[in-house]
């Protein structure tokens, strides 16, 4: 089937293209083939080099290889538009990291690009339009984090209740840490806002540890036993932890607001795991300094590359981590790998999994034709 008729059927399922369960080893036996078959793709990776080690790694940059011409990020700043063209003139594909945009420039002065690929779920900083107006394909990742995402919130969760940092803070200092009461998570209240993938990831760990699992979604009806289905106003009122794991765009912008932290109990903790811009940071900070509730934790904010903003991640009631929730090497590769496969359901001729809008990208043939 040729593309044409392959971006039909994945318009007319959703973008539900199927999404292939390879593994490196057969990633590698495929990439044989095609460079047998096929002539070598030209692909530039964005990554600068600590986001190459920590968010792609050398197995899958070796697994790309073998399926074409590989041009890596020479410098150690992220691209802008004019960069990011003149870096990878003359390559079809881009393999992007989560910090390399792809604005309407990218796309109308770049004639060679046939896709743009994220190694992320989040194509928020891709201007998909201007990229199907060029012909360009667009594709992100599948979430393979959502393990290590939702074991960071029982660490978060199990630190605020009981003070570690704090200690451990003292003991570096060189100060005797005070002692005092904590509190044990059996038998707590969970709140978790937005049931997506680390959400349901979430409830059971919350489960077994003897939790009491509350979730709040417009948008699914939860069938897992044990866990309750809520509206917000209930779950907030009730929650200890109050998690936030909605999904971030124009709709959810400052979801987290005054008016939610006002019905959080005074002994619950705010955590945030998913985007900062759901959070209105000026009402949080209000939160926390009239002590309306006793803590938050962070992996992300409003600083670069979706980092905790300094302001609040400084304070002595806030935990905050750099970004690094999803960062073990399981996580990392299942994302760096989902690239590697689409780029080779590309040069196989076919439309890959992750694809965001097919039918636009009538440059694809171009692939096909060597």
């Amino acid at each position: 089937m040729d593309y044409i008729a392959l971006g039909l059927t994945h318009a007319r399922t959703g973008g539900k293209a199927r999404h292939l369960q390879t593994c490196p080893a057969e990633v590698r036996r495929e990439a044989g083939k095609n460079k047998r078959q096929d002539a070598m793709a030209r692909i530039f990776l964005t990554h600068i080099p600590d986001m190459l080690r920590n968010y792609y790694g050398p197995r899958a940059v070796e697994a790309l290889r073998q399926l074409g011409e590989v041009r890596i990020n020479p410098g150690e700043d992220v691209l802008d538009a004019a960069a990011l063209v003149r870096a990878a003139q003359g390559c079809e594909i881009i393999v992007s990291d989560r910090q390399t945009p792809g604005p309407p420039d990218v796309f109308a002065h770049s004639p060679d690009l046939v896709a743009f690929l994220r190694c992320a779920v989040d194509i928020r900083n891709i201007d998909v339009a201007a990229a199907s107006k060029a012909g360009v394909l667009v594709t992100q990742a599948t979430p393979g984090f959502a393990v290590s995402v939702a074991e960071m919130a029982v660490g978060y969760m199990i630190d605020l209740s009981r003070g570690i940092s704090d200690s451990v803070l003292d003991y570096r200092a060189g100060r005797i840490p005070a002692a005092h009461m904590g509190r044990q998570l059996k038998g707590a209240t969970l709140g978790i806002v937005g049931y997506g993938v680390i959400g349901m990831e979430l409830a059971k760990l919350g489960l077994a540890l003897g939790m009491r699992v509350l979730v709040t979604d417009p948008f699914k009806a939860v069938e897992e036993a044990g866990v309750r289905q809520v509206e917000m106003g209930e779950l907030l009122r009730e929650s200890d932890f109050v998690v936030c794991l909605v999904v971030a765009n124009v709709e959810t912008e400052n979801l987290m607001n005054a008016d939610v932290f006002a019905q959080m109990k005074e002994t619950a903790y705010f955590i945030n795991l998913s985007r900062g811009n759901l959070v209105d940071e000026a009402a949080l900070e209000r939160a926390l300094d009239d002590k309306v509730i006793a803590g938050a934790a962070m992996d992300v904010g409003r600083a670069q590359d979706q980092m905790p903003t300094p302001r609040l991640a400084q304070r002595g009631d806030v935990i905050a981590t750099p970004h690094t929730a999803g960062l073990t090497p399981q996580a990392v590769e299942h994302q760096a790998f989902d690239t590697v496969r689409q780029v080779a359901e590309l040069i196989a001729g076919r439309v890959p999994p992750g694809a965001v809008n097919a039918e636009a990208a009538h440059r694809l043939s171009r692939l096909r034709s060597g």
